[in-house]
């Protein structure tokens, strides 16, 4: 393993002009792995979690997206959705690839230069535009929350619109400026191994640049507008918390006794009318969005953000700053894929927190576990149902034929000629037989 390695990894020592050794033609293909490795536990266990958290992100983010898109009324939360539909590329196209550059079973993988120019793409591209659509989702929450008119006039479809493509053009020069910097020997056409295809693609001064970029606009910005726009969002739902107030006491013993004797005094019908009419009002609906609620929303939106985001884009700083390269690539690994987790998280934290998403979400779900219930039950039941029910019409129809040809074919009783007694009506005449 560590022969594989030295072959095909960098020497820290050497000039930032040959980070790569000459390596195989333009075709990536696996390495096999000495045979005889001992499987650890650590590593067994690590490429279980990243299995399972890419498995959650391509699931999570495919029932908010589905659920917004099949509600009409849902379609206001376009930010959500458009957050989603990026973690759900991130699930599908970088995190399998993160799998291959971490896990030690990939380690004899090698890449060509394109395919890990392309990795390292994703990685900035796919990074930005999620950290670009979160802050884009916290600002729409704010003018929503404190400025409910201005909202209402000014958030178009074109505005979403423009900042969905604001958002995507801007991800993509960050993922760009990845492309340039690379050494002479990779121009010419080279092999990577996948464990040291990350942004770390050389030691040149446009690399630190960029590093610097990345983590100011990526991290530093988005940091400082989250905490700001739920800052003021917490104020604003503290000042109207405090101009609601307590709910208003219940009514006196005295003035309860006064309205019962009231009430027992008269009908029924109006002992129903003075009882309503009296009786204490309950207490005002709470807001949906108190003191409470903001500072809860405060503490999990923005202590998200900075548990997956701040290790990463502070190990990234610290690479690009220090000049020594003894860094340990678990902990890369580590703040990486503490960072990818954020593809799997966003879905709950953004999407299920939302009543009205968790309530169509739920309907959705009811709807499809019926439905193959129906099927079955209809399956097994439905010719003796369609038995049954034809017996019932033949039945009814034989009786129904029955009744009427014996009501036909009899003879009907003859009149009675008896004179009856006539009734004798006040004021009439009677009449003279002849």
């Amino acid at each position: 393993m560590e022969e594989i390695r030295s072959l095909l990894t960098p020497d820290v020592n050497n000039d930032s002009t040959t980070p790569w050794a000459p390596g195989p033609p333009a075709v990536s293909r696996p390495l096999d792995p000495p045979t005889g490795a001992p499987l650890r536990l650590k590593d067994l266990a690590g490429v279980f979690f990243m299995v399972a958290l890419n498995v959650l992100a391509l699931l999570a983010n495919t029932a908010v997206i589905v659920v917004i898109l099949k509600a009409p009324h849902l379609r206001k939360f376009a930010f959500v959705c458009h957050l989603c539909v990026v973690d759900l590329l991130s699930g599908g196209l970088l995190m399998p690839l993160g799998i291959m550059c971490s896990s030690p079973y990939f380690a004899g993988l090698v890449f060509t230069v394109p395919e890990c120019q392309t990795y390292v793409f994703l990685n900035v591209f796919l990074m930005a535009a999620s950290i670009f659509t979160i802050t884009a989702i916290s600002v729409e929450r704010y003018y929503y929350i404190v400025h409910p008119m201005r909202y209402e006039l000014k958030m178009t479809c074109k505005l979403t619109a423009a900042v969905v493509a604001l958002v995507w053009l801007a991800s993509a020069a960050l993922g760009l400026a990845t492309v340039f910097g690379w050494s002479s020997h990779a121009a010419r056409g080279g092999a990577v191994s996948a464990a040291r295809c990350s942004l770390r693609w050389g030691r040149s001064e446009h690399q630190r640049v960029f590093s610097l970029l990345f983590c100011v606009t990526c991290f530093c910005l988005p940091a400082v507008v989250l905490f700001a726009v739920y800052c003021n969002v917490y104020k604003v739902a503290r000042v109207a918390a405090r101009q609601h107030g307590p709910p208003p006491p219940p009514p006196s013993t005295m003035a309860a006794t006064q309205v019962k004797s009231r009430a027992d005094s008269i009908s029924s019908q109006t002992t129903i009318i003075t009882t309503a009419r009296h009786a204490p009002r309950s207490a005002p609906r709470a807001r949906p969005f108190g003191g409470s609620k903001a500072a809860l929303t405060l503490v999990v939106i923005v202590g998200q953000f900075l548990i997956c985001w701040l290790p990463y884009f502070a190990f990234q700083l610290h690479l690009s700053l220090e000049a020594s390269s003894g860094i340990s690539e678990d902990l890369e690994d580590a703040v990486t894929w503490l960072a990818y987790s954020s593809f799997a998280l966003n879905p709950f934290f953004y999407g299920l927190l939302n009543r009205q998403i968790r309530e169509e979400l739920d309907k959705l779900r009811r709807c499809y576990s019926a439905r193959p219930t129906e099927m079955f039950s209809l399956g097994h039941e439905a010719a003796g149902h369609e038995n049954f029910l034809q017996f019932l019409h033949r039945t009814s129809c034989t009786v129904d034929t029955r009744a009427s040809f014996t009501a036909s074919s009899s003879p009907r009783p003859p009149l009675d000629q008896t004179p009856q007694p006539a009734v004798r009506i006040p004021g009439q005449i009677p009449e003279e037989l002849s």
